[in-house]
């Protein structure tokens, strides 16, 4: 009847309502954590500066006396928050996209590991929420495994921004503070290096798939020092969320982006996404595409105190092999053509 119609229009506007609700929860999700990659440790220097030359000097004071304490944890692990990293927040940031994290072997909680993840993109989106939050399930994926996210040592000088890091298991990526991981936290580590950097950072766009390797083999080295197990990771479609002005080889801009990568760590990008209120529109938010982590097989590696050019070498070389074996396998049921090629610069 008549009563049961209206009921259902009802109920029908309430279902919109909450979806509008929840996707707007999600973008506010992203939107923080693009603002806090960009500018939250300038932000809070800043405040801290200007806080300390008014009446609530003591404040910044007591911080900054804290600061000088405590400026060796990020070396040694950092100061994981269990709680933060099962915040609420972190489900509608990946549920946005939406991010999803592809288990293909188990890891043994007897070993340590490196894990290279590919490709880097503009920010990482990817390895964030699959590793520095509990979003995706890394815990119950890999149990017994404690991920660290591994990002620019500069970031751990900025107040307020090196603790919220840190409670997320995200830890510099100098090696200092992976030796003290991999020599004195037992095992069951895995630490996560974003492999390509800043480098791999300019070239990322839409419907490219390529990854800065070949020169890249700090991280092999450091495998065999400690005896850690590599294991390539490869996200689909983070080159997909951002669209970035790629300067040539040779130009003035790309002069301009590789004296900043030499000389501060890293490379500014000219990007855009959508904006805040429409997709139509340019922004700092990401595009809502789908990026999905794949953890490859585990590659088994000996320790060896000083390994040498040729065994490091012949590790890289099956730790690239692996990647294109990954990337070739799960390619398409990502949405990419069989034809797709890995790019290996």
């Amino acid at each position: 009847g008549t009563g049961s119609s209206i009921l259902s229009a009802l109920q029908d506007l309430f279902w919109l309502s909450k979806s509008k609700v929840e996707k707007q929860l999600q973008i506010i999700s992203v939107l923080q954590w693009v603002l806090t990659f960009l500018i939250m440790g300038v932000a809070c220097t800043l405040i801290l500066m200007y806080i300390l030359c008014t009446d609530c000097w003591a404040i910044a004071a007591l911080y900054l006396a804290w600061l000088v304490f405590d400026w060796n944890t990020p070396k040694k692990g950092g100061r994981r928050s269990k709680w933060v990293r099962n915040w609420a927040i972190w489900r509608y940031f990946r549920d946005y996209f939406p991010i999803r994290l592809v288990k293909t072997h188990n890891l043994l909680t007897t070993r340590n590991y490196i894990f290279g993840y590919h490709p880097h993109g503009i920010m990482g989106l990817g390895a964030f929420c699959n590793f520095s939050t509990e979003a995706t399930g890394v815990s119950q994926k890999f149990p017994g495994i404690r991920p660290y996210l591994a990002t620019l040592a500069g970031n751990f000088r900025m107040p307020i921004l090196r603790d919220y890091l840190m409670s997320g298991g995200i830890c510099p990526v100098n090696r200092d503070s992976i030796d003290y991981i991999l020599s004195n936290n037992g095992s069951g580590n895995a630490i996560i290096i974003v492999v390509g950097g800043a480098a791999e950072s300019l070239n990322c766009t839409p419907g490219k798939n390529s990854v800065t390797l070949k020169n890249r083999k700090g991280f092999v080295k450091l495998a065999l020092r400690h005896g850690a197990d590599l294991v390539p990771v490869y996200s689909f479609g983070e080159n997909e969320v951002y669209k970035q002005v790629i300067f040539e080889e040779g130009s003035w801009g790309r002069w301009v982006q590789k004296k900043f990568q030499k000389h501060i760590g890293f490379a500014p990008c000219i990007f855009h996404g959508r904006g805040l209120f429409s997709s139509n529109t340019w922004g700092l938010i990401p595009y809502s595409k789908p990026i999905t982590t794949v953890v490859g097989e585990p590659i088994t590696i000996p320790k060896i105190d000083n390994p040498s050019l040729r065994e490091v070498d012949f590790y890289h070389n099956i730790y690239v092999d692996s990647l294109i074996k990954l990337f070739d396998k799960y390619k398409s049921k990502f949405g990419l053509p069989e034809t797709e090629v890995l790019e290996v610069n």
